[in-house]
């Protein structure tokens, strides 16, 4: 702890970002050869609409900050497309927030966002889910992402495993669908329901989808889409994302 606050208090000496974030690089690469970083000069660090959600979630400067980014991001591409927002696995309720803020900002579409949780965390994980997860991780009450999606009103918390609840929406269709529940089951059970539902478009994303923490993820999404003209797409972030009705060329080996 000692030798951390003194790297601190010297790196503090260097006053330009980029001096400070090179030699922290070095001392990265010895620790953690093979982490990949990424610049520092990016301008949406200095979103202040963005921080300011980054900052009533607690996840200003932590891991996840690209990936909501891109979320917000790929949010603007459905402005076009008519149909609801929805959430499979919602945590503490951060990536439905960014979802139904967006929504809020469409000049075009009234839409409604759903969220589907067990509330219970994860399910029982199958030997194909590999070993990271456990029974009950991740779990969030419902009335703490009821009381964090407070500001809101166009908005449905559909409280069971999935895909017990699917049915409660089985007449709508869909511009943006985010998939974040880790294994294989409710992953693909998620997307078979979803796909069909979606208008042309919009877009499927999964969280999980490329993190070798949820081998399942990636395995559902991949044997869904094997037969579909559309695949996903990694993002550098971590995670994937589609097109319906975009037809994607295959990933290289």
């Amino acid at each position: 702890m000692a030798l951390a606050r003194a790297f601190y208090k010297f790196l503090k000496k260097r006053k330009s970002l980029m001096k400070r974030f090179l030699l922290l690089t070095e001392v990265g690469k010895k620790l953690v050869p093979e982490y990949r970083y990424s610049w520092p000069h990016m301008d949406w660090y200095n979103d202040k609409a963005f921080n300011r959600y980054l900052k009533q979630f607690d996840e200003l400067g932590h891991f996840n900050t690209d990936r909501r980014h891109m979320v917000y991001q790929l949010m603007r591409l459905i402005e076009g497309v008519s149909g609801d927002t929805v959430e499979c696995g919602s945590l503490e309720g951060a990536g439905s927030y960014l979802i139904h803020l967006m929504n809020e900002r469409s000049g075009k579409h009234a839409r409604w966002h759903h969220i589907f949780d067990s509330f219970e965390g994860l399910s029982s994980p199958e030997k194909g889910d590999g070993s990271h997860w456990e029974q009950g991780d991740l779990s969030v009450s419902m009335q703490d992402v009821g009381s964090n999606m407070g500001a809101f009103d166009r908005y449905s918390l559909h409280k069971g495993w999935i895909p017990e609840r699917f049915p409660d929406v089985e007449d709508k269709q869909f511009a943006f669908v985010h998939i974040d529940v880790d294994l294989f089951q409710p992953t693909f059970d998620a997307i078979e329901f979803f796909y069909p539902r979606v208008n042309p478009g919009g877009i499927i994303l999964c969280d999980d989808y490329g993190s070798s923490l949820c081998p399942g993820a990636t395995r559902a999404i991949n044997q869904y889409l094997a037969s579909k003209p559309e695949k996903m797409l990694y993002m550098t972030c971590g995670s994937g994302f589609m097109i319906k009705g975009q037809e994607t060329a295959a990933q290289l080996s």
